[in-house]
């Protein structure tokens, strides 16, 4: 893009980055596969005559919304492959974006999960029109739908993942505070103090890819997922640091082992206890952690 920095295609391109990003992102749930659509939707966009373009940002997401829904199709095959669980790619995000209360809750992982079943077209549909607010028209063009096709589709997104959604949206105050408590836990290694701020019926989901350590399914029960943390990080005799950071729109927790980035841990929060940890150690899914510059507001 660099030879065109001056040409209004580039320029237009540029302006829109971020939202083109974080449309793809919300719908892949990997940010590897977002910059892949980003660099497929440029390819496409320089070929545009613009003078026939009555919305470029329309138009944009419009090319952004299939190149990811061709992508999206061929990942269900490919995470039906994945060893363990799959969970989104850890996301950094700058302070503005958990301050938009509806764009953090669409990025959170909690939410990402839920995304992740629902079929390609209906993912689609509900994160243009519940994330950022596209018109039923607009998403009709973008995946090749009538508009009425469209809001029954939108409805039946909506439904689906309502009924599956965290119970409630909790401050970023609340969150931190709940972490910081999960934090010093960790560091002490005290199972005891661990089911102090669990809830009973807390969920763990670990992602190790086949690479690193992590369970095979999800782990239910407070116990049970003590036993889990403790068996893993607390039976290494590698000096462990847990520092906070912000991920898809929420704090979270950058665990180290020995200096090194062993992953990334998301938490949901209800009535000040945690009711879901997600585990990121996958290491082909950390490695933008600390090389990208957090994703800004859209």
């Amino acid at each position: 893009m660099s030879d065109h920095a001056t040409d209004p295609a580039t320029e237009t391109f540029l302006a829109h980055r971020n939202l083109l990003f974080t449309v793809a992102y919300e719908m892949l749930g990997s940010a590897a596969d977002a910059e892949d659509i980003l660099q497929e939707t440029w390819l496409r966009w320089v070929e545009v005559d613009l003078g026939k373009v009555r919305d470029q940002r329309a138009y944009l997401v419009r090319i952004t919304t299939r190149q990811a829904l061709n992508r999206l199709r061929a990942m269900k095959r490919r995470k039906e492959a994945y060893v363990g669980p799959w969970l989104p790619e850890p996301m950094l995000t700058a302070p503005d974006v958990a301050q938009d209360v509806e764009l953090a809750e669409s990025l959170s992982m909690a939410l990402m999960l839920v995304l992740e079943t629902l079929s390609p077209t209906e993912r689609v549909v509900f994160v243009l029109r519940e994330a950022f607010d596209v018109g039923y028209d607009e998403i009709a063009a973008a995946v090749d739908k009538s508009p009425a096709a469209v809001r029954q589709i939108a409805h039946r997104a909506r439904l689906h993942v309502d009924a599956r959604r965290p119970r409630q949206v909790v401050s970023p105050s609340e969150t931190r505070a709940a972490l910081e408590s999960f934090r010093r836990v960790l560091e002490t290694g005290d199972p005891q103090s661990l089911l102090e701020v669990l809830a009973p019926d807390v969920v763990l989901v670990s992602d190790g890819g086949g690479i690193k350590h992590a369970a095979l399914r999800p782990i239910t029960g407070a116990e049970k997922v003590a036993r889990f943390m403790a068996g893993g990080l607390g039976r290494n005799d590698l000096p462990i640091s847990v520092a906070p950071t912000v991920v898809n729109g929420s704090p979270a927790l950058l665990v180290r082992l020995d200096g090194e980035i062993d992953g990334i841990m998301a938490i949901r929060v209800e009535d000040a206890r945690i009711t879901g940890i997600y585990y990121v150690r996958n290491p082909a899914k950390l490695s933008r952690v600390e090389s990208e510059t957090p994703l800004t507001l859209r």
